[in-house]
């Protein structure tokens, strides 16, 4: 507790007022004292006190009309009333219209002194608590989906519309077009916003490792020496985020299902049920149409899944916003690196629009991100730019299906310099291993 918090005592008894200053003033509080309500309350206004000690009983205005008035003047201002025990009821009845508590005559020093110390203690979380709403209001003010194109106006209504609801939600898209983004987007706009965003990659996870992610783990099972909470309760109130459920086992499929059906579920190793509130919201690189098809997805998850899809364009079909999210690329790299931000030369302006980003945004992102490390100039050039990028043979004039052909040439020339490792070109290419695969039948490519 701060030593230097503000207390006004008011009472019309002079031994009373008296005694309260000095033992408050000895406890390393600024203390002042007004003998009438009139007079604390021309004490207030002149300079806020945050606690006042208020006798109930006083000539003139008496405590309950000056609690009223300092209320309207600073809701967050402590009252504490005084009373003798004949007007406790009274007393009560002020807590009502905003006192923070009472204490009775004859009054017990030490009583007091915790009385206040607990006062002042919510009175800091309470302002804590509000800085921190603004701080994550603040952060998730603006969209952190960029984009004027309008399929992206589309995106935006949608993102607007599922935060409103509490529906689970499936985003599709390639690799690398936003959508952890989105589901984050989501979130911030919605009344979960003040309770946990986590996200987990299934697509990383064996079985066993993804349902201990998700479930926890008990004490003693599988040789586990401590309890580890899952997800689904850590998330709790919040928003759950499941990347690649597509790649998700039949068998855990079934586990999931369960738990969104009932709202319980329970550790590895344990059979007791822990009660979870949270709101789902998926991503899927595959076709989960055609693998409910082959078996390999259930129909009743996907339906539980799917009840707000949003679809995210790649960025190839939305030119018109590589520019935007190339300048905000740059102001965000900029304030984490603290270099002044810089312009795109003419060149590289041209050579951004034009190329075909096979890896979307986050390929957009991580050349913005080398252009300003490496580069010397004031303005971003196209030798900035990373060396599979720049290095691709580039022509501004040239039309959409040039386009494809370099994007074609590119990706054959990356699987032939790595004699067709399919998942070292993905890396290589910055986008995983099913869209180069499409790619690659897209193409009609063949190995040497």
């Amino acid at each position: 507790m701060s030593k230097k918090e503000n207390i006004l005592i008011v009472d019309d008894e002079k031994i009373i007022r008296e005694s309260l200053f000095h033992w408050f003033e000895n406890e390393g509080y600024v203390v002042d004292a007004a003998e009438s309500g009139e007079s604390a309350l021309k004490k207030f206004m002149a300079e806020r006190s945050g606690l006042l000690l208020v006798d109930l009983k006083m000539p003139g205005m008496g405590g309950l009309e000056l609690l009223k008035e300092v209320k309207k003047i600073d809701p967050e201002t402590i009252v504490i009333m005084i009373t003798a025990y004949a007007s406790v009821s009274t007393a009560i009845a002020a807590i009502k219209d905003g006192a923070y508590d009472y204490v009775t005559k004859p009054i017990d020093p030490d009583d007091l002194a915790n009385l206040v110390s607990k006062a002042f203690e919510q009175k800091k979380l309470r302002y804590e608590n509000k800085m921190l709403k603004n701080n994550i209001d603040e952060i998730s003010g603006p969209d952190s989906i960029v984009g004027e194109n309008p399929a992206m106006k589309k995106v935006h209504e949608q993102i607007i519309t599922a935060a409103q609801n509490d529906t689970a939600v499936m985003i599709r898209g390639e690799s690398g077009t936003g959508k952890e983004s989105t589901a984050k987007a989501i979130h911030n706009k919605s009344i979960r916003k003040y309770f946990p965003f986590i996200s987990v990659k299934c697509g990383a996870l064996t079985e066993s490792m993804l349902r201990n992610e998700l479930f926890g783990e008990e004490a003693g099972a599988a040789g586990s020496q401590i309890t580890k909470k899952g997800k689904f309760e850590t998330v709790d109130g919040g928003t759950l985020y499941l990347d690649e459920v597509n790649s998700i086992a039949l068998k855990m499929q079934v586990e999931i299902l369960n738990v969104l059906e009932t709202n319980r579920f329970a550790r590895v190793g344990s059979s007791e049920l822990i009660k979870t509130n949270f709101r789902l919201i998926s991503a899927a690189n595959e076709n989960i149409e055609r693998l409910i098809k082959e078996d390999k997805f259930r129909e009743d998850l996907y339906y539980k899944l799917n009840v707000f899809p949003i679809e995210l364009p790649p960025l190839r079909e939305r030119k018109d916003d590589i520019l935007l999210l190339a300048n905000e690329f740059i102001k965000k790299f900029t304030r984490s690196i603290s270099r002044p931000a810089k312009e795109i030369s003419t060149e590289a302006a041209d050579f951004l629009i034009n190329y075909d980003w096979p890896g979307n945004v986050r390929e957009l992102e991580n050349a913005i991100e080398r252009a300003l490390v490496v580069g010397k100039l004031e303005a971003i050039i196209v030798d900035d730019l990373p060396f599979r990028i720049a290095s691709v043979e580039f022509n501004p004039d040239e039309d959409k299906e040039s386009l494809s052909i370099i994007e074609k040439k590119h990706i054959l020339r990356v699987l032939n310099k790595n004699k067709w490792n399919i998942s070292r070109s993905a890396q290589i290419l910055e986008i995983d291993r099913v869209t180069l695969y499409n790619k690659i039948n897209k193409y009609n490519l063949r190995a040497k």
